[in-house]
C-alpha cells in the first residue's frame, strides 16, 4: 500500500482538452510529456450527446516537434454517442516511453446539431530530478 501511495503522491495532472460544452470538432494544443515517465493515464469524461445521430471520436496524437502530428497507436477511446452507456469516464493507460515528445487530444464531432460535454486529462508521474 505504501507504494501505491508514494506513486499516487508523485502524479501530476495536465489538460489535454479543458471540460466545455463543445459542438465542433477539438484540435487541442500539445504538451510536453519530456519530464514524466512510466505508465500514464488518459482520462476522458464526457456525457451523452444532444442532437440528432450525435457522435465523438476522441484520440490521441503525438509529435517531436509540436507541429507535425501524428495518431498514437492504439489511442483512441471508444465512440460516445447519444445512447445510454457510451459516455461516462473512459481511462486509457499509455507507457510515455512509446510517446514522442508532445502529446495533444483531438475530438471530432458529427451528427446534425451536435452537443458533447467532455474534457481529456493527462495524468502521469513526473521523473525524479
Amino acid at each position: 500500500m505504501t507504494h501505491l501511495l508514494n506513486a499516487l503522491a508523485q502524479t501530476v495532472g495536465a489538460a489535454l482538452a479543458t471540460a466545455a460544452r463543445r459542438t465542433s470538432t477539438l484540435t487541442g494544443t500539445g504538451i510536453d510529456v519530456l519530464e514524466y515517465e512510466g505508465v500514464a493515464l488518459v482520462l476522458l469524461n464526457t456525457s451523452a450527446g444532444t442532437g440528432t445521430t450525435p457522435t465523438l471520436d476522441v484520440k490521441l496524437q503525438h509529435s517531436d516537434d509540436n507541429s507535425t502530428f501524428s495518431d498514437v497507436t492504439s489511442g483512441a477511446f471508444s465512440q460516445v454517442t447519444d445512447v445510454a452507456g457510451t459516455a461516462g469516464v473512459k481511462v486509457m493507460k499509455l507507457n510515455v516511453s512509446d510517446l514522442k515528445r508532445y502529446l495533444r487530444v483531438v475530438g471530432t464531432i458529427a451528427g446534425t446539431t451536435p452537443s458533447f460535454d467532455f474534457g481529456v486529462e493527462f495524468v502521469g508521474i513526473k521523473k525524479a530530478s
